[in-house]
């Protein structure tokens, strides 16, 4: 039997801790696990926990941990991923992707072609919806430490503040990502479903960006991430 694994939104240490009311709903309501399970708990530190279930109510779960350990390592090269902000799943899709295939860092972008608009309550309820997006992905993934994911930005401020060694605007009219040399950390500009214009790949390459493709194909908006993280972390990253 798998052993179940679950992010916990608080430090953890060896001893006995009741978990929150969130994860003690699913895990006793939900998953209907029982006292004498065994559990696998990890906060986000890079840290993992191994313990045992020792209470499970309707209203409380209270687990024992027992074990600490070092869990499985985050990749040299360090991806910050500038993804067009597209509807619904496909950037659920992005995002859940993005984590597994390592990215550091994650900033949903609004550009000139982007058919979503977020503000006030609305975006707060997208991020609150994305951060677990990620963290189901951690869990499943194996990963022991979250992305850093960002509020949405828009285009001009993204390039403003975004620091690599290497930024990549994909583009279909570009050198291949091969091409380049390796580096330590990488920016990756994607498109909305409606791609970037003219204008904003230029205002990319202005702040220091170069187009690189990925291959003879145009990609979805969802599709891009997958690959162009994949073949970066193959090149570059812990995939080789």
């Amino acid at each position: 039997m798998r052993l179940s694994r679950f992010f916990i939104d608080a430090p953890l240490a060896l001893g006995q801790h009741d978990l929150p009311e969130a994860q003690a709903h699913y895990i006793g309501r939900v998953l209907r696990h029982a006292a004498g399970d065994a559990v696998q708990l990890f906060d986000g530190s890079g840290q993992e926990f191994l313990g045992e279930l020792v209470e499970v109510s309707k209203k409380a779960v209270r687990v024992e941990l027992r074990e600490q350990f070092a869990g499985l390592a985050e990749s040299p090269l360090h991806i910050h991923l500038g993804q067009g902000l597209s509807r619904g799943e496909r950037m659920d899709w992005a995002i859940q992707k993005a984590t597994e295939l390592g990215a550091t860092a994650i900033t949903p972008i609004v550009s000139e072609r982007c058919e979503v608009r977020l503000k006030d309550e609305r975006a707060d309820k997208r991020m609150a919806h994305w951060r677990q997006v990620a963290i189901s992905a951690c869990e499943q993934c194996g990963r022991s430490v979250l992305p850093l994911l960002h509020a949405p930005l828009a285009l001009g401020d993204w390039l403003q503040q975004v620091e690599a060694d290497l930024k990549l605007v994909l583009h279909p009219v570009a050198a291949p990502l091969a091409s380049h040399a390796k580096p330590a950390s990488l920016a990756f500009l994607i498109g909305p479903e409606g791609g970037l214009s003219d204008a904003e790949v230029e205002q990319a390459k202005a702040q220091g960006f170069q187009a690189a493709r990925l291959g003879p194909r145009v990609l979805r908006t969802e599709t891009a991430p997958v690959v162009a993280l994949s073949v970066a972390q193959q090149l570059w990253g812990d995939f080789a």
